[in-house]
This record gives C-alpha cells, sequence and structure tokens, in this order.
C-alpha cells in the first residue's frame, strides 16, 4: 500500500535493547522490515528512544519516514519520558502503545524505568510489546483491522488448530478472566491446546462445562500449579519448547506479589523466544486483541 501524509492515527513509543539493534538480521531489522508495508498504511508516529532511532538510520529502515519523534537515549532519560507519554492524558502527547524489544539477559531491562514502562501500560490498558513476536502480529492485527490486506507469510500463525495459549489470572482479576473467555469463547476454544494456573484453569473448565457441557468441557483446559506453587514455569518451559505461543496474564499492578519472580520468568522465557512468543498483560488489551485475532483467522 502506497504511503501516505495523513495524520498519524497511532502514536507508538519504540525502543531496543543493544542486542535487538545492530545486527543485519537483528529483531527491529526484522521487526521494520517485515511489516513494513503496514507501517506505511496505518502511519503510525513513532516515538523512538535515541539508540534506537540511531539504529535505524544506519541500517537505513524506514528511509523518508515522515513521522518520526526522537527522544532521548536511555541514559538520559528516553524511557522515562515514554513512561510519562503513557500516562499523559493529552491527545496530542500520549502514546497508544508500546515497543520496547528486550534482550532477556540485558540489566537495563530490570531497570525501574523499564519495570514502570510496563506497569503503566498495564494500568492504563495500553499494548505493552517486548517481544518480535508480540510486535509483528499487533502491527498486522491493527493494519487487518484497518482495511489492510493480510500478510499471508503469517498464515500459519494464525491456524489456530495448531496453538497453544495459556491463559493465567491473579486473584482479584479472575472474574475478568471468566467474563473476556466468555465472551471471546468461540476464539479460545478454536485453539489446539489451552493451560492455566491453579485456580484459574479450574474456573474455566467449568466455564467451559456450561457451555459445551460437562463432558466436553471438562479438560477445555489444562490445568498446572498454582503461580506461587511453580504453575508460571511449567508454562515457561511450553513457552521454550515453543508448545505454547501466546500468554493472556491478567496482573493486578496495585497489589503485593509474593511471587513476582515467576512471573518475571514466565515473561523472561518469552522474551528469550522473542521471535515466537507474545504475552498480553491486561483486560482492554486483551478483549480487543482477541476480537481482532478472531477476524485475522477468517480473512
Amino acid at each position: 500500500m502506497a504511503s501516505t501524509t495523513s495524520s498519524p492515527h497511532y502514536r507508538i513509543g519504540l525502543a531496543a535493547n543493544r542486542a535487538h539493534q545492530d545486527a543485519p538480521n537483528s529483531a527491529l531489522v526484522q521487526l521494520l522490515r517485515g511489516a513494513q508495508q503496514h507501517i506505511e498504511a496505518l502511519q503510525p508516529e513513532l516515538v523512538v528512544v535515541g539508540r534506537t532511532l540511531d539504529a535505524i538510520d544506519q541500517l537505513g529502515l524506514l528511509p523518508d519516514y515522515p513521522h518520526l519523534e526522537r527522544f532521548p537515549y536511555g541514559r538520559q532519560g528516553g524511557l522515562m519520558k515514554l513512561v510519562s507519554r503513557v500516562v499523559d492524558s493529552d491527545p496530542a502527547r500520549t502514546l497508544d502503545a508500546i515497543i520496547y524489544l528486550i534482550d532477556p539477559v540485558d540489566p537495563s531491562s530490570t531497570f525501574p524505568e523499564a519495570v514502570a514502562l510496563k506497569r503503566q501500560c498495564v494500568i492504563h490498558g495500553k499494548p505493552f510489546l517486548s517481544t518480535l513476536a508480540g510486535a509483528r502480529e499487533w502491527f498486522e492485527l491493527e493494519a487487518v483491522a484497518a482495511g489492510a490486506a493480510p500478510d499471508r507469510c503469517l498464515d500459519n500463525r494464525f491456524d489456530l488448530s495448531q496453538e497453544g495459549i495459556a491463559l493465567i489470572a491473579h486473584d482479584s482479576m479472575k472474574p475478568r478472566m471468566l467474563a473476556l473467555a466468555e465472551r471471546h469463547f468461540e476464539v479460545l476454544d478454536s485453539f489446539a491446546f489451552r493451560c492455566a494456573t491453579g485456580t484459574t484453569g479450574g474456573l474455566l473448565n467449568a466455564l467451559a462445562q456450561k457451555i459445551k457441557g460437562v463432558e466436553a468441557g471438562r479438560n477445555w483446559v489444562k490445568p498446572f500449579l498454582s503461580g506461587p506453587m511453580g504453575g508460571d514455569a511449567q508454562i515457561a518451559e511450553l513457552i521454550l519448547d515453543h508448545q505454547c505461543r501466546r500468554v493472556l496474564f491478567l496482573e493486578d499492578p496495585h497489589v503485593a506479589r509474593q511471587h513476582e519472580a515467576d512471573i518475571q520468568l514466565l515473561e523472561r522465557a518469552a522474551r528469550t523466544v522473542t521471535d515466537y512468543a507474545s504475552c498480553m498483560s491486561d483486560e482492554k488489551w486483551g478483549d480487543r486483541w482477541l476480537t481482532q485475532l478472531n477476524a485475522r483467522r477468517r480473512a
């Protein structure tokens, strides 16, 4: 689709850890080249942290793209400014999504500004895309929703009969997970494999029994241990083994989480296989994602 000069419909914060920037086949290169057609269609404003924008320029990505705003280098507060823009109420300044391609062994990914960036995205219901697969899928779904043609090279990712999904929710979010699953039961039912931690798995199986019947819904979700007892680690292994591509984890950012290390392990697993796995972390984003996923699998 030809590029236009219309006003940007989306404003996206963009950053990448060093390991995802410089190589000719880095995650940043794969994302911007793979999604180039959809970027041209959507014409988002990209608010880019300094060194990431340097890499874009040096690698010849997005040549002559009209909607780029430079933020400072990370050491000069670039990520901190992205956090501020996520929460900004001014429609001319606020960010609609964050793409932060995280290298799981880069220590800067655990800096306070990096942690706060994700937390504020969860609080404000905005996508936080920390893997190549998640960012690539986001561009695909948003572009198709806006009327662009699907990228047929991605069709295999949307053959849900060959895909697995993990469904996880903190205690206060379990009723919302059930409501979300009931609202989007058709698309979730189309996955080859569903799993969940502890109580969430039992609740989802009860929901499936109500919808599909007692026998058909009995094992709709494979329940693992609860998160604090190691269920997150069990699902992390599935991700690392390429048996579960997507995680929908409804997080409560306002409560103390004694098993924070387990939650981080799950996210770290997804970022380790960045070109395969993705995590969705809040109800608003999850609702939109499931709606778009259902439309894309039928496209």
